[in-house]
Protein backbone atom coordinates (compact mmCIF):
# COMPACT_ATOMS: atom_id res chain seq x y z
CA UNK A 1 0.00 0.00 0.00
CA UNK A 2 1.47 3.51 -1.34
CA UNK A 3 0.83 6.65 0.43
CA UNK A 4 -1.27 7.44 -1.83
CA UNK A 5 -4.05 4.46 -0.46
CA UNK A 6 -3.54 2.91 -4.03
CA UNK A 7 -3.12 -1.00 -4.32
CA UNK A 8 -0.72 -2.66 -7.38
CA UNK A 9 -3.29 -3.52 -9.98
CA UNK A 10 -7.08 -4.47 -10.28
CA UNK A 11 -8.46 -7.33 -9.65
CA UNK A 12 -9.34 -9.97 -12.86
CA UNK A 13 -13.17 -10.30 -13.35
CA UNK A 14 -15.35 -13.13 -12.40
CA UNK A 15 -16.71 -15.18 -15.36
CA UNK A 16 -20.59 -14.64 -13.75
CA UNK A 17 -19.68 -11.22 -13.64
CA UNK A 18 -22.90 -9.61 -16.21
CA UNK A 19 -20.09 -6.83 -17.11
CA UNK A 20 -17.95 -9.67 -18.38
CA UNK A 21 -19.26 -10.10 -21.43
CA UNK A 22 -19.98 -13.30 -23.30
CA UNK A 23 -18.76 -15.17 -20.42
CA UNK A 24 -16.04 -17.23 -22.27
CA UNK A 25 -13.66 -16.98 -19.48
CA UNK A 26 -13.06 -20.38 -17.61
CA UNK A 27 -12.74 -18.70 -13.91
CA UNK A 28 -9.11 -19.68 -13.34
CA UNK A 29 -7.29 -16.80 -11.60
CA UNK A 30 -5.14 -14.21 -14.07
CA UNK A 31 -1.37 -14.55 -13.65
CA UNK A 32 1.65 -13.12 -14.48
CA UNK A 33 2.77 -13.45 -17.75
CA UNK A 34 2.80 -12.99 -21.06
CA UNK A 35 -0.83 -12.31 -22.55
CA UNK A 36 -2.90 -10.20 -24.67
CA UNK A 37 -5.98 -8.56 -23.52
CA UNK A 38 -7.23 -8.84 -26.74
CA UNK A 39 -5.90 -12.45 -28.54
CA UNK A 40 -2.92 -10.61 -29.24
CA UNK A 41 -4.68 -7.88 -31.66
CA UNK A 42 -2.40 -4.61 -31.16
CA UNK A 43 -4.30 -1.74 -29.80
CA UNK A 44 -3.62 2.08 -29.45
CA UNK A 45 -4.68 3.67 -27.05
CA UNK A 46 -4.10 7.80 -27.22
CA UNK A 47 -1.74 9.52 -24.92
CA UNK A 48 -3.25 11.06 -21.71
CA UNK A 49 -2.64 14.40 -20.70
CA UNK A 50 -0.60 15.35 -17.84
CA UNK A 51 -2.36 16.69 -14.82
CA UNK A 52 -1.01 19.52 -12.93
CA UNK A 53 3.59 19.40 -12.92
CA UNK A 54 3.97 15.59 -11.61
CA UNK A 55 6.30 14.98 -14.76
CA UNK A 56 6.56 13.89 -18.12
CA UNK A 57 7.63 9.85 -18.22
CA UNK A 58 6.40 8.75 -14.96
CA UNK A 59 3.42 10.55 -14.96
CA UNK A 60 2.49 9.51 -19.01
CA UNK A 61 2.82 5.96 -17.83
CA UNK A 62 0.58 6.34 -15.01
CA UNK A 63 -2.16 7.89 -17.64
CA UNK A 64 -1.57 5.18 -19.91
CA UNK A 65 -2.23 2.37 -17.57
CA UNK A 66 -5.25 4.31 -16.65
CA UNK A 67 -7.14 5.09 -19.64
CA UNK A 68 -5.84 1.12 -20.59
CA UNK A 69 -7.99 -0.05 -17.93
CA UNK A 70 -10.88 1.80 -18.61
CA UNK A 71 -10.45 1.18 -22.36
CA UNK A 72 -10.25 -3.09 -21.16
CA UNK A 73 -13.47 -2.28 -18.87
CA UNK A 74 -15.56 -0.49 -21.52
CA UNK A 75 -15.52 -3.04 -24.35
CA UNK A 76 -15.13 -6.41 -22.04
CA UNK A 77 -18.98 -6.37 -22.33
CA UNK A 78 -19.43 -6.94 -26.39
CA UNK A 79 -15.66 -7.96 -27.33
CA UNK A 80 -12.78 -10.23 -25.85
CA UNK A 81 -12.22 -13.47 -23.50
CA UNK A 82 -9.87 -13.10 -20.40
CA UNK A 83 -7.76 -15.98 -21.51
CA UNK A 84 -4.99 -16.27 -18.98
CA UNK A 85 -2.72 -18.37 -21.34
CA UNK A 86 -2.11 -15.72 -23.87
CA UNK A 87 -1.36 -12.66 -21.47
CA UNK A 88 0.70 -10.30 -22.56
CA UNK A 89 3.62 -8.88 -20.51
CA UNK A 90 4.23 -5.79 -22.00
CA UNK A 91 0.60 -5.16 -20.90
CA UNK A 92 2.13 -5.81 -17.17
CA UNK A 93 5.36 -3.69 -17.44
CA UNK A 94 3.87 -0.80 -18.86
CA UNK A 95 1.22 -0.93 -16.17
CA UNK A 96 4.18 -1.73 -13.33
CA UNK A 97 5.96 1.20 -15.01
CA UNK A 98 4.41 3.58 -13.49
CA UNK A 99 4.16 2.51 -10.37
CA UNK A 100 8.12 2.11 -10.10
CA UNK A 101 9.42 5.74 -10.77
CA UNK A 102 10.70 7.30 -8.22
CA UNK A 103 8.61 9.94 -8.59
CA UNK A 104 5.53 8.09 -7.13
CA UNK A 105 7.81 7.45 -4.43
CA UNK A 106 9.02 10.61 -3.43
CA UNK A 107 6.35 13.46 -4.38
CA UNK A 108 4.81 15.21 -1.90
CA UNK A 109 1.59 16.03 -4.34
CA UNK A 110 -1.39 14.62 -2.82
CA UNK A 111 -3.91 12.39 -5.22
CA UNK A 112 -6.04 13.87 -7.43
CA UNK A 113 -9.06 11.68 -7.86
CA UNK A 114 -10.39 10.65 -11.25
CA UNK A 115 -13.70 10.93 -12.21
CA UNK A 116 -15.34 7.35 -12.54
CA UNK A 117 -16.92 6.31 -15.82
CA UNK A 118 -20.30 6.30 -16.12
CA UNK A 119 -20.36 2.66 -17.72
CA UNK A 120 -18.35 1.21 -15.06
CA UNK A 121 -20.73 0.32 -12.21
CA UNK A 122 -17.76 -0.46 -10.16
CA UNK A 123 -16.25 2.92 -11.00
CA UNK A 124 -16.78 4.36 -8.12
CA UNK A 125 -15.07 1.41 -5.62
CA UNK A 126 -11.64 1.79 -4.56
CA UNK A 127 -9.14 -1.25 -4.73
CA UNK A 128 -5.71 -1.93 -4.50
CA UNK A 129 -3.56 -2.10 -7.51
CA UNK A 130 -1.28 -5.04 -8.08
CA UNK A 131 -0.14 -7.10 -5.72
CA UNK A 132 -2.00 -11.08 -4.92
CA UNK A 133 -5.67 -10.48 -4.10
CA UNK A 134 -7.77 -12.32 -2.67
CA UNK A 135 -10.50 -13.61 -5.20
CA UNK A 136 -14.37 -13.10 -3.70
CA UNK A 137 -15.81 -15.32 -6.54
CA UNK A 138 -13.56 -18.77 -6.67
CA UNK A 139 -13.61 -19.53 -3.36
CA UNK A 140 -16.34 -21.99 -2.31
CA UNK A 141 -17.77 -19.94 0.43
CA UNK A 142 -17.99 -17.57 -2.46
CA UNK A 143 -21.24 -14.90 -2.75
CA UNK A 144 -23.11 -14.54 -5.58
CA UNK A 145 -22.22 -11.98 -8.09
CA UNK A 146 -24.51 -8.40 -8.49
CA UNK A 147 -26.29 -8.04 -11.11
CA UNK A 148 -27.66 -4.85 -12.59
CA UNK A 149 -30.97 -3.91 -11.84
CA UNK A 150 -32.59 -4.90 -15.05
CA UNK A 151 -31.13 -8.45 -15.16
CA UNK A 152 -32.75 -8.76 -11.22
CA UNK A 153 -35.32 -10.73 -11.55
CA UNK A 154 -36.76 -12.78 -9.15
CA UNK A 155 -36.13 -17.06 -9.60
CA UNK A 156 -38.69 -18.08 -11.83
CA UNK A 157 -41.54 -20.58 -9.88
CA UNK A 158 -41.92 -23.98 -11.51
CA UNK A 159 -44.73 -23.77 -14.32
CA UNK A 160 -48.34 -24.85 -13.32
CA UNK A 161 -49.46 -27.72 -15.04
CA UNK A 162 -53.03 -29.46 -15.07
CA UNK A 163 -51.81 -32.70 -15.66
CA UNK A 164 -52.73 -35.93 -13.40
CA UNK A 165 -50.78 -38.60 -13.25
CA UNK A 166 -52.63 -41.50 -13.31
CA UNK A 167 -53.03 -45.29 -10.83
CA UNK A 168 -49.65 -45.91 -12.17
CA UNK A 169 -47.73 -42.34 -11.58
CA UNK A 170 -48.40 -42.81 -7.77
CA UNK A 171 -51.93 -41.28 -7.46
CA UNK A 172 -54.87 -43.68 -5.95
CA UNK A 173 -57.01 -45.20 -8.56
CA UNK A 174 -60.94 -43.28 -8.03
CA UNK A 175 -62.31 -46.65 -6.66
CA UNK A 176 -59.70 -48.01 -4.97
CA UNK A 177 -60.15 -48.58 -1.12
CA UNK A 178 -58.18 -49.34 1.98
CA UNK A 179 -55.58 -46.35 1.45
CA UNK A 180 -57.29 -43.61 3.52
CA UNK A 181 -54.16 -43.53 5.98
CA UNK A 182 -51.64 -43.73 3.01
CA UNK A 183 -53.10 -40.35 1.12
CA UNK A 184 -53.57 -38.63 4.48
CA UNK A 185 -48.86 -39.16 5.42
CA UNK A 186 -48.96 -38.69 1.65
CA UNK A 187 -51.05 -35.64 1.64
CA UNK A 188 -49.51 -34.14 5.22
CA UNK A 189 -46.00 -34.70 3.55
CA UNK A 190 -46.91 -32.92 0.12
CA UNK A 191 -49.02 -30.59 1.28
CA UNK A 192 -46.20 -27.83 1.27
CA UNK A 193 -45.16 -28.90 -2.60
CA UNK A 194 -49.35 -28.84 -3.93
CA UNK A 195 -50.01 -25.24 -2.48
CA UNK A 196 -46.48 -23.54 -4.09
CA UNK A 197 -46.54 -25.27 -7.50
CA UNK A 198 -50.28 -25.33 -7.67
CA UNK A 199 -50.80 -21.93 -6.40
CA UNK A 200 -52.08 -23.19 -3.26
CA UNK A 201 -54.73 -25.73 -4.95
CA UNK A 202 -54.68 -28.96 -2.45
CA UNK A 203 -54.97 -32.37 -4.70
CA UNK A 204 -57.59 -33.96 -5.17
CA UNK A 205 -58.65 -36.82 -3.16
CA UNK A 206 -60.28 -40.16 -4.70
CA UNK A 207 -60.85 -42.98 -2.60
CA UNK A 208 -63.76 -45.10 -0.95
CA UNK A 209 -65.78 -41.99 0.52
CA UNK A 210 -66.45 -41.07 -2.95
CA UNK A 211 -67.39 -43.59 -4.00
CA UNK A 212 -70.05 -43.92 -1.37
CA UNK A 213 -71.29 -40.62 -2.11
CA UNK A 214 -71.96 -41.09 -5.80
CA UNK A 215 -74.04 -44.46 -4.45
CA UNK A 216 -75.89 -42.60 -2.34
CA UNK A 217 -77.08 -40.06 -4.93
CA UNK A 218 -77.27 -42.37 -7.19
CA UNK A 219 -79.96 -44.91 -4.71
CA UNK A 220 -81.52 -41.36 -3.71
CA UNK A 221 -82.81 -40.78 -7.19
CA UNK A 222 -83.59 -44.01 -7.85
CA UNK A 223 -86.02 -43.47 -5.03
CA UNK A 224 -87.28 -40.53 -5.77
CA UNK A 225 -87.80 -41.97 -9.12
CA UNK A 226 -89.82 -45.04 -7.35
CA UNK A 227 -91.75 -42.95 -5.01
CA UNK A 228 -93.25 -40.47 -7.54
CA UNK A 229 -93.94 -43.17 -10.08
CA UNK A 230 -95.70 -44.80 -7.47
CA UNK A 231 -97.75 -41.95 -6.51
CA UNK A 232 -98.70 -41.46 -10.20
CA UNK A 233 -99.71 -44.94 -10.61
CA UNK A 234 -102.02 -44.36 -7.52
CA UNK A 235 -103.31 -41.20 -9.16
CA UNK A 236 -103.88 -42.26 -12.06
CA UNK A 237 -104.96 -45.99 -11.37
CA UNK A 238 -105.42 -46.83 -7.79
CA UNK A 239 -108.25 -45.96 -5.57
CA UNK A 240 -108.62 -42.72 -4.01
CA UNK A 241 -108.07 -42.68 0.05
CA UNK A 242 -110.60 -43.17 2.03
CA UNK A 243 -112.54 -43.81 5.44
CA UNK A 244 -114.64 -46.79 6.45
CA UNK A 245 -118.17 -46.63 7.87
CA UNK A 246 -120.59 -43.95 8.96
CA UNK A 247 -118.31 -41.65 10.80
CA UNK A 248 -116.92 -41.52 14.16
CA UNK A 249 -120.25 -40.07 15.59
CA UNK A 250 -119.00 -36.38 16.13
CA UNK A 251 -121.35 -34.20 14.30
CA UNK A 252 -119.70 -31.43 12.80
CA UNK A 253 -121.42 -28.56 10.60
CA UNK A 254 -120.22 -27.99 7.04
CA UNK A 255 -121.76 -24.75 4.89
CA UNK A 256 -121.92 -25.74 0.91
CA UNK A 257 -121.40 -22.14 -1.03
CA UNK A 258 -123.72 -21.37 -4.12
CA UNK A 259 -122.65 -22.64 -7.14
CA UNK A 260 -120.43 -25.05 -5.77
CA UNK A 261 -119.59 -28.12 -8.41
CA UNK A 262 -118.16 -31.42 -6.73
CA UNK A 263 -115.14 -31.04 -5.83
CA UNK A 264 -115.71 -27.82 -4.20
CA UNK A 265 -117.77 -30.12 -2.03
CA UNK A 266 -115.34 -32.63 -1.53
CA UNK A 267 -112.96 -29.89 -0.18
CA UNK A 268 -115.55 -28.23 2.37
CA UNK A 269 -115.70 -31.98 4.04
CA UNK A 270 -112.49 -33.02 3.89
CA UNK A 271 -111.35 -29.07 4.84
CA UNK A 272 -114.02 -30.57 8.08
CA UNK A 273 -112.89 -33.79 8.57
CA UNK A 274 -115.65 -35.39 6.98
CA UNK A 275 -114.00 -37.39 4.48
CA UNK A 276 -110.30 -38.60 3.67
CA UNK A 277 -109.89 -37.20 0.26
CA UNK A 278 -111.89 -34.93 -2.63
CA UNK A 279 -111.59 -37.93 -4.85
CA UNK A 280 -113.27 -39.98 -3.20
CA UNK A 281 -116.22 -37.91 -2.33
CA UNK A 282 -116.31 -36.92 -5.88
CA UNK A 283 -116.16 -40.59 -7.65
CA UNK A 284 -119.29 -41.67 -4.71
CA UNK A 285 -120.88 -38.45 -5.95
CA UNK A 286 -120.88 -39.83 -9.45
CA UNK A 287 -121.83 -43.39 -8.67
CA UNK A 288 -125.03 -42.24 -7.33
CA UNK A 289 -127.92 -41.35 -8.73
CA UNK A 290 -129.02 -38.07 -7.46
CA UNK A 291 -125.32 -37.12 -6.21
CA UNK A 292 -125.59 -33.67 -8.55
CA UNK A 293 -129.29 -32.89 -6.69
CA UNK A 294 -127.02 -31.44 -3.68
CA UNK A 295 -127.80 -28.06 -3.29
CA UNK A 296 -125.78 -25.13 -1.47
CA UNK A 297 -126.62 -24.69 2.58
CA UNK A 298 -125.63 -26.12 5.85
CA UNK A 299 -125.00 -29.95 6.71
CA UNK A 300 -124.86 -31.69 9.39
CA UNK A 301 -122.55 -34.61 9.12
CA UNK A 302 -120.35 -36.63 11.24
CA UNK A 303 -116.22 -36.79 10.89
CA UNK A 304 -114.59 -39.55 9.48
CA UNK A 305 -117.33 -40.58 6.65
CA UNK A 306 -117.05 -43.14 4.08
CA UNK A 307 -117.38 -40.80 0.86
CA UNK A 308 -120.15 -42.88 -0.27
CA UNK A 309 -122.37 -42.60 3.48
CA UNK A 310 -121.64 -38.86 2.99
CA UNK A 311 -123.02 -38.49 -0.17
CA UNK A 312 -126.24 -40.41 1.21
CA UNK A 313 -126.33 -38.73 4.68
CA UNK A 314 -126.41 -35.10 1.92
CA UNK A 315 -129.15 -36.35 0.28
CA UNK A 316 -131.48 -37.03 3.72
CA UNK A 317 -133.63 -34.76 5.43
CA UNK A 318 -131.57 -35.58 8.19
CA UNK A 319 -128.38 -33.97 7.62
CA UNK A 320 -130.36 -30.50 6.73
CA UNK A 321 -131.76 -30.63 10.47
CA UNK A 322 -130.57 -27.31 10.93
CA UNK A 323 -131.90 -23.75 12.14
CA UNK A 324 -133.94 -22.04 9.75
CA UNK A 325 -134.35 -18.25 9.24
CA UNK A 326 -136.97 -17.49 7.09
CA UNK A 327 -137.13 -14.22 4.73
CA UNK A 328 -138.41 -11.63 6.76
CA UNK A 329 -137.86 -12.85 9.80
CA UNK A 330 -137.08 -10.36 12.86
CA UNK A 331 -134.52 -10.32 15.46
CA UNK A 332 -136.70 -11.35 18.31
CA UNK A 333 -137.92 -14.49 16.60
CA UNK A 334 -134.67 -15.36 15.78
CA UNK A 335 -133.12 -15.11 19.43
CA UNK A 336 -135.55 -17.35 20.63
CA UNK A 337 -135.37 -19.87 17.98
CA UNK A 338 -131.33 -20.03 18.87
CA UNK A 339 -131.83 -20.45 22.30
CA UNK A 340 -134.34 -23.52 21.85
CA UNK A 341 -132.07 -24.97 19.21
CA UNK A 342 -128.79 -24.11 22.02
CA UNK A 343 -131.18 -25.63 25.15
CA UNK A 344 -130.37 -22.50 26.49
CA UNK A 345 -132.55 -20.50 29.29
CA UNK A 346 -134.71 -18.00 27.36
CA UNK A 347 -133.46 -14.36 26.28
CA UNK A 348 -129.53 -15.40 26.45
CA UNK A 349 -129.41 -14.54 23.12
CA UNK A 350 -131.26 -11.67 23.29
CA UNK A 351 -128.68 -10.38 26.18
CA UNK A 352 -125.41 -11.53 24.04
CA UNK A 353 -127.03 -9.61 21.17
CA UNK A 354 -127.75 -6.32 23.21
CA UNK A 355 -124.16 -6.02 25.17
CA UNK A 356 -121.74 -7.47 22.61
CA UNK A 357 -123.34 -6.42 19.04
CA UNK A 358 -120.51 -4.61 18.23
CA UNK A 359 -118.19 -7.56 18.52
CA UNK A 360 -119.72 -9.64 16.20
CA UNK A 361 -118.81 -8.26 13.09
CA UNK A 362 -121.14 -5.41 11.84
CA UNK A 363 -119.38 -3.44 8.86
CA UNK A 364 -118.54 0.07 9.82
CA UNK A 365 -121.41 1.30 8.26
CA UNK A 366 -123.89 -0.39 9.87
CA UNK A 367 -123.01 0.98 13.65
CA UNK A 368 -123.63 3.99 15.32
CA UNK A 369 -127.22 4.87 14.51
CA UNK A 370 -129.50 7.09 16.38
CA UNK A 371 -132.46 5.58 17.65
CA UNK A 372 -132.18 1.85 16.59
CA UNK A 373 -133.51 -0.23 18.21
CA UNK A 374 -131.84 -3.61 17.31
CA UNK A 375 -128.06 -2.62 16.06
CA UNK A 376 -128.04 -6.11 14.62
CA UNK A 377 -131.76 -6.29 12.78
CA UNK A 378 -131.20 -6.94 8.57
CA UNK A 379 -127.82 -8.53 9.60
CA UNK A 380 -129.10 -12.31 10.92
CA UNK A 381 -129.34 -13.56 7.48
CA UNK A 382 -132.09 -15.71 6.28
CA UNK A 383 -130.74 -19.20 5.51
CA UNK A 384 -129.71 -22.34 6.86
CA UNK A 385 -127.37 -22.94 10.29
CA UNK A 386 -126.15 -26.06 11.65
CA UNK A 387 -126.67 -25.15 15.29
CA UNK A 388 -126.66 -27.46 17.98
CA UNK A 389 -126.29 -27.40 21.58
CA UNK A 390 -123.26 -26.74 23.13
CA UNK A 391 -122.36 -23.98 20.60
CA UNK A 392 -121.87 -20.17 22.29
CA UNK A 393 -124.77 -17.83 21.26
CA UNK A 394 -122.25 -15.29 20.11
CA UNK A 395 -120.83 -18.02 17.38
CA UNK A 396 -124.34 -18.75 16.33
CA UNK A 397 -124.81 -14.64 15.62
CA UNK A 398 -121.01 -14.20 14.11
CA UNK A 399 -121.91 -16.72 11.65
CA UNK A 400 -125.29 -14.91 10.54
CA UNK A 401 -123.44 -11.90 10.41
CA UNK A 402 -121.23 -12.63 8.74
CA UNK A 403 -123.13 -14.26 6.01
CA UNK A 404 -125.61 -11.12 5.90
CA UNK A 405 -122.01 -8.76 4.76
CA UNK A 406 -120.62 -11.07 2.46
CA UNK A 407 -124.58 -10.86 0.65
CA UNK A 408 -124.46 -7.26 0.74
CA UNK A 409 -121.06 -6.71 -0.24
CA UNK A 410 -121.24 -9.61 -3.48
CA UNK A 411 -124.89 -7.53 -4.67
CA UNK A 412 -123.36 -3.58 -4.08
CA UNK A 413 -125.30 -2.20 -1.27
CA UNK A 414 -122.80 -0.07 -0.32
CA UNK A 415 -121.61 0.80 -4.18
CA UNK A 416 -125.27 1.75 -5.40
CA UNK A 417 -127.06 3.10 -2.29
CA UNK A 418 -125.86 6.73 -3.32
CA UNK A 419 -127.31 6.36 -7.27
CA UNK A 420 -131.11 5.71 -5.55
CA UNK A 421 -131.25 8.87 -3.67
CA UNK A 422 -130.41 7.61 0.01
CA UNK A 423 -127.97 8.79 2.35
CA UNK A 424 -126.01 5.32 3.30
CA UNK A 425 -125.97 1.22 2.70
CA UNK A 426 -127.87 1.14 6.00
CA UNK A 427 -130.79 3.40 4.35
CA UNK A 428 -131.18 0.51 1.44
CA UNK A 429 -131.04 -2.38 3.57
CA UNK A 430 -134.33 -0.37 5.42
CA UNK A 431 -136.01 -0.51 2.27
CA UNK A 432 -135.16 -3.99 1.23
CA UNK A 433 -136.64 -5.01 4.65
CA UNK A 434 -140.03 -2.88 3.88
CA UNK A 435 -140.33 -4.35 0.60
CA UNK A 436 -139.73 -7.76 2.39
CA UNK A 437 -142.70 -6.63 5.00
CA UNK A 438 -144.93 -6.06 2.64
CA UNK A 439 -144.51 -7.66 -0.60
CA UNK A 440 -144.72 -11.65 -1.53
CA UNK A 441 -142.56 -12.26 -4.55
CA UNK A 442 -139.87 -10.71 -6.86
CA UNK A 443 -142.19 -8.44 -8.98
CA UNK A 444 -143.59 -7.46 -5.94
CA UNK A 445 -140.35 -6.25 -4.22
CA UNK A 446 -139.40 -4.05 -6.92
CA UNK A 447 -142.82 -1.98 -7.13
CA UNK A 448 -142.76 -2.04 -3.04
CA UNK A 449 -140.01 -0.45 -3.61
CA UNK A 450 -140.57 2.30 -6.27
CA UNK A 451 -143.70 2.72 -4.13
CA UNK A 452 -140.86 3.75 -1.05
CA UNK A 453 -138.68 5.44 -3.29
CA UNK A 454 -141.49 7.99 -4.87
CA UNK A 455 -143.55 8.14 -1.20
CA UNK A 456 -140.00 9.46 0.30
CA UNK A 457 -140.09 12.51 -1.68
CA UNK A 458 -140.47 15.43 0.39
CA UNK A 459 -143.20 17.61 -2.43
CA UNK A 460 -144.82 14.52 -3.73
CA UNK A 461 -148.81 14.91 -4.24
CA UNK A 462 -149.74 11.92 -2.81
CA UNK A 463 -148.51 11.49 0.21
CA UNK A 464 -146.49 14.33 1.24
CA UNK A 465 -143.52 12.93 2.34
CA UNK A 466 -145.23 10.18 4.75
CA UNK A 467 -144.44 6.90 4.03
CA UNK A 468 -147.80 5.15 6.05
CA UNK A 469 -146.56 1.30 6.30
CA UNK A 470 -148.53 -0.72 9.16
CA UNK A 471 -145.43 -3.06 9.01
CA UNK A 472 -143.44 -0.31 10.75
CA UNK A 473 -145.92 0.26 13.62
CA UNK A 474 -146.31 -3.14 14.18
CA UNK A 475 -142.64 -3.91 14.07
CA UNK A 476 -142.64 -1.30 17.26
CA UNK A 477 -145.38 -2.62 18.62
CA UNK A 478 -143.63 -6.34 18.14
CA UNK A 479 -147.05 -7.70 16.44
CA UNK A 480 -148.53 -8.73 13.37
CA UNK A 481 -151.75 -7.13 13.04
CA UNK A 482 -153.84 -6.16 9.49
CA UNK A 483 -156.79 -4.79 11.65
CA UNK A 484 -155.61 -1.39 12.12
CA UNK A 485 -157.61 1.80 12.73
CA UNK A 486 -156.14 4.90 11.62
CA UNK A 487 -156.67 6.80 14.88
CA UNK A 488 -154.32 4.21 16.88
CA UNK A 489 -151.41 4.64 13.64
CA UNK A 490 -152.07 8.45 13.36
CA UNK A 491 -151.74 8.67 17.00
CA UNK A 492 -148.62 7.16 18.27
CA UNK A 493 -145.67 8.60 18.62
CA UNK A 494 -142.69 6.60 17.99
CA UNK A 495 -139.94 7.32 15.35
CA UNK A 496 -140.34 3.96 13.78
CA UNK A 497 -144.55 4.90 13.40
CA UNK A 498 -144.09 5.69 9.52
CA UNK A 499 -147.53 7.35 10.12
CA UNK A 500 -146.47 9.87 12.72
CA UNK A 501 -142.92 10.52 11.33
CA UNK A 502 -142.14 11.31 7.50
CA UNK A 503 -139.16 9.41 5.53
CA UNK A 504 -137.58 6.03 6.63
CA UNK A 505 -137.97 4.51 10.83
CA UNK A 506 -134.55 4.66 11.72
CA UNK A 507 -133.44 0.66 10.45
CA UNK A 508 -134.45 -2.12 9.07
CA UNK A 509 -137.30 -4.13 10.84
CA UNK A 510 -136.37 -7.45 9.77
CA UNK A 511 -134.09 -9.52 7.99
CA UNK A 512 -134.86 -9.00 4.33
CA UNK A 513 -133.52 -12.03 1.40
CA UNK A 514 -131.78 -11.40 -1.38
CA UNK A 515 -134.69 -11.15 -3.52
CA UNK A 516 -135.86 -8.27 -1.48
CA UNK A 517 -132.18 -6.99 -2.05
CA UNK A 518 -132.42 -6.79 -5.06
CA UNK A 519 -136.06 -5.29 -5.46
CA UNK A 520 -134.74 -2.55 -3.36
CA UNK A 521 -131.40 -1.88 -5.72
CA UNK A 522 -133.06 -2.17 -8.71
CA UNK A 523 -136.79 -0.90 -8.18
CA UNK A 524 -139.38 0.03 -11.30
CA UNK A 525 -139.88 3.20 -12.45
CA UNK A 526 -144.11 3.19 -13.45
CA UNK A 527 -145.53 5.73 -10.58
CA UNK A 528 -146.74 3.53 -8.19
CA UNK A 529 -147.74 5.14 -4.73
CA UNK A 530 -150.02 2.73 -3.60
CA UNK A 531 -150.34 -0.90 -3.10
CA UNK A 532 -152.88 -3.50 -0.92
CA UNK A 533 -153.27 -7.50 -0.57
CA UNK A 534 -156.36 -9.10 -1.21
CA UNK A 535 -155.22 -12.40 -0.41
CA UNK A 536 -152.52 -12.09 1.27
CA UNK A 537 -150.85 -13.90 -1.88
CA UNK A 538 -150.41 -11.07 -4.24
CA UNK A 539 -150.73 -7.51 -4.21
CA UNK A 540 -152.18 -4.23 -6.29
CA UNK A 541 -150.44 -1.53 -7.03
CA UNK A 542 -152.14 1.87 -7.95
CA UNK A 543 -150.80 5.70 -8.62
CA UNK A 544 -153.90 7.55 -6.68
CA UNK A 545 -155.28 7.63 -3.58
CA UNK A 546 -158.82 7.21 -5.35
CA UNK A 547 -157.64 3.58 -7.04
CA UNK A 548 -156.60 2.88 -4.12
CA UNK A 549 -159.35 3.55 -2.13
CA UNK A 550 -161.76 1.39 -4.11
CA UNK A 551 -159.65 -1.69 -3.92
CA UNK A 552 -159.73 -1.33 0.12
CA UNK A 553 -163.70 -1.10 0.18
CA UNK A 554 -163.38 -4.27 -2.50
CA UNK A 555 -161.16 -5.62 0.22
CA UNK A 556 -163.61 -4.90 3.24
CA UNK A 557 -166.77 -5.80 1.33
CA UNK A 558 -164.79 -9.65 0.76
CA UNK A 559 -163.98 -10.19 4.49
CA UNK A 560 -167.38 -8.67 5.83
CA UNK A 561 -168.94 -11.90 3.49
Amino acid sequence: MTEYGRGQGSEPWHPEDPLYGDGGWGGQQAHQGPQSPYDGQPQHYPEQQQYDDWGTGEQAGYGQAQQQYQQYAQHQYDQQQYDQRNYDPQYAVQTQQGYDSGTWATGSHGQVPYPPDPADPYGQQTAPYGGDQRDHYGTPDAYPPPEPPSRRNAEPEPPETDWDPGPDQGEHAFFAGGDDEDDEAEDRRGRGDDQRGRGGKPKKRRNGMACLLVALVLGGGLAGAGYFGYQFYKDRFADAPDFAGDGSGQEVSVEIPEGADGYAIGRALKSAGVVKSVDAFVSAQAGNPDGRTIQAGVYTLHKQMSAASAVELMLSPESRDNLIIAEGKRNADIYRLIDKRLKVADGTTAAVAKKDYKQLGLPAWAQNHPGVKDPLEGFLYPSSYGVSKGQKPEDVLKQMVRRATATYEKLGVEKKAQSLGLENPWQLVTVASLAQAEGTSHDDFRKMAEVVYNRMKPGNPQTNGMLEFDSTYNYIKNQSKIDLSLSELRNYDNPYNTYFHKGLPPGPIDNPGEEAIKGALSPTDDGWYYFISLDGKTSKFTKTNAEHQKLVDQFNASRNN
